[in-house]
């Protein structure tokens, strides 16, 4: 057993003995200490169950990956949960086909930047065939075709520092994500479904896809994205819309 995984296992085993012993919160301080408390674990979902995350964190590799499957799987149907936005300015960029769009890219970065659709199109690009599952309870299968959110990290020079990733749709469901999901190769944006450009109900322009969360984490529609190094000023500080409404901050699957 290496050092790395010995350190995990210490760590885990320790919050376990506390939060048994001695209550969740005081597993809260020792989990806040090495970084790995959920941002909503003051929020309705309760500090049980936003310690599930630094669980997570520790006993899941940073690049363990996603089931990826063949194009024989890619599923027949691709359900909709929420229409695009129907008001200004998204509507008027769907309507000029997204040619004035930019997704800018601010907060701890040595060069801000706004990106095209077709400059994002330009740069090297993966594609990927993983399962999209909804906290609903219905999946789909589809390939995904995009830009990794590391390289556009790594292009804006993303401050060493940096904790949070922060992402801005056209609509009111704001999210973010930590650092290591960031710059899992499995993160997309993405901006092509099933050799296609994405539609519009599926998250047109671009739409952040990462297979190790749930669907609600995989934000669509995006306009911005900031890096920072903590989120207690960001909203409401949970890290985004989903607590609100009776989801975790955090939809590790």
């Amino acid at each position: 057993m290496n050092d790395k995984v010995s350190r995990r296992k210490i760590i885990t085993t320790g919050l376990a003995a506390v939060a048994g012993v001695s209550g969740l919160g005081v597993a809260a301080t020792i989990a806040d200490r090495y970084g790995l408390l959920a941002p909503d674990h003051q929020g309705v979902c309760g500090v049980g169950e936003a310690l599930t995350y630094g669980a997570q964190r520790l006993l899941m590799a940073s690049h363990s990956l996603a089931r990826e499957f063949g194009r024989s799987e890619i599923s027949k149907v691709h359900p909709v949960n929420h229409e695009h936005p129907d008001y200004d300015p998204y509507k008027r960029l769907l309507y000029g086909k997204f040619a004035d769009w930019r997704l800018y890219v601010d907060g701890m970065v040595a060069r801000p930047a706004a990106f095209s659709l077709d400059g994002l199109k330009r740069m090297p690009f993966r594609s990927q065939i993983t399962e999209l599952a909804c906290e609903e309870g219905w999946s789909y299968i589809a390939e995904w075709t995009g830009v990794q959110l590391s390289y556009i990290l790594n292009l804006v020079g993303a401050s060493a520092k940096a904790k949070w990733v922060v992402l801005y749709p056209f609509n009111d469901f704001w999210g973010s994500i930590d650092m290591p999901e960031a710059l899992h190769p499995q993160t997309l944006l993405a901006f092509g479904m099933n050799g296609e450009d994405l539609t519009a109900d599926h998250g047109a322009p671009v739409r952040l896809r990462i297979p190790r969360q749930l669907g609600y984490k995989n934000l669509k529609f995006l306009a911005r994205i900031s890096v920072v190094d903590s989120l207690k000023n960001v909203g409401d500080g949970n890290g985004s819309a989903a607590p609100e409404i009776g989801y975790s901050w955090y939809g590790g699957i």
